[in-house]
C-alpha cells in the first residue's frame, strides 16, 4: 500500500477527509429538509449550498429567515460566521499562494472547515511539499466533501418531510466545529479566545435575531488580541 508520502497529493487528502463524511452527510441532508419545510423550493436550496458551501452560516441565515429578521441581520450575521474564512485563507497563503491565480481562486471556493484543518496538519508536518502538491492535497479534501454536500443537500431537499428533521442529526455541526476547532488551539491566545466566545454566545443569547453572536465574536477576537500581546511581553521579559 502506498504511504502518505508516495500516494498522489488528491488521493491522499480524499482518503484524509474521510471521517468528515460522517457529519456532512447528515448536516447536509438536514439542511436540504429545514430549507424545503421553510418555503424553499430546490433550486433555492441548491443555490443556497452551492453559493455559499458553508453549512454553520446557511443554518444561521434560515434560521433568521424563518424568524423574519431584517434581511441586513440575516446578511451580516451570516458573513460574521464565516469571518473565519478570511483567517483560514491568510493561513493557507504562505502555502498556496504561489499558485496561478485561478488555481488559487478554485482553493478559494473550497476553503471551509474541513479541508482547512486537513491542510494544516498535512502541511506542518510536511513542509517540504510544493505548492502545487500542497493545492492538489487541499482539493483532494476539499473537491468529495463538497460533492457529496450538495448530493446530500438535494437528497434532503427531495425527500423532504419523509426525513423527518429531529432525526437526531444535530450532532453533526458541533462534531465537525470540535474536529476542526481542537487541533488549532495550540497557544493561550487561540484558547482565552474560543473559551470567551463559548460563554459568551451564551450570556448573549437573550439578543434577538441571533445578534448576540456577533458581539461574542468581536469580544473574542479582542480578548484573543490582547492575551496573544500579553504573551509576547512575558516571553521578552523572561
Amino acid at each position: 500500500m502506498p504511504t502518505p508520502r508516495t500516494r498522489h497529493p488528491f488521493v491522499h487528502g480524499a482518503l484524509d477527509s474521510l471521517p468528515f463524511f460522517i457529519v456532512i452527510v447528515p448536516f447536509g441532508a438536514l439542511f436540504g429538509v429545514i430549507a424545503t419545510e421553510a418555503g424553499m423550493n430546490i433550486a433555492q436550496v441548491m443555490g443556497f449550498s452551492i453559493l455559499v458551501i458553508a453549512g454553520a452560516s446557511q443554518l444561521t441565515a434560515l434560521q433568521l429567515l424563518i424568524d423574519n429578521a431584517p434581511t441586513v441581520v440575516v446578511i451580516v450575521t451570516a458573513l460574521a460566521v464565516n469571518m473565519r474564512m478570511a483567517m483560514y485563507s491568510a493561513s493557507l497563503t504562505p502555502h498556496l499562494g504561489a499558485n496561478p491565480l485561478w488555481k488559487r481562486a478554485l482553493a478559494a471556493y473550497c476553503l471551509y472547515d474541513q479541508p482547512f484543518a486537513l491542510a494544516t496538519v498535512e502541511f506542518e508536518k510536511r513542509p517540504d511539499r510544493s505548492p502545487r502538491d500542497k493545492l492538489t492535497y487541499f482539493l483532494g479534501a476539499g473537491v468529495p466533501l463538497g460533492l457529496f454536500w450538495y448530493i446530500a443537500t438535494f437528497l434532503g431537499a427531495i425527500l423532504g418531510e419523509k426525513i423527518p428533521s429531529d432525526l437526531g442529526v444535530d450532532f453533526a455541526v458541533p462534531v465537525t466545529f470540535l474536529a476542526v476547532v481542537a487541533p488549532m488551539l495550540k497557544s493561550l491566545a487561540h484558547v482565552a479566545a474560543a473559551a470567551t466566545s463559548v460563554v459568551l454566545v451564551l450570556v448573549f443569547s437573550f439578543m434577538p435575531y441571533g445578534t448576540g453572536l456577533l458581539v461574542a465574536a468581536v469580544i473574542a477576537l479582542v480578548v484573543g488580541a490582547l492575551v496573544e500581546i500579553w504573551t509576547e511581553k512575558q516571553r521578552k521579559t523572561q
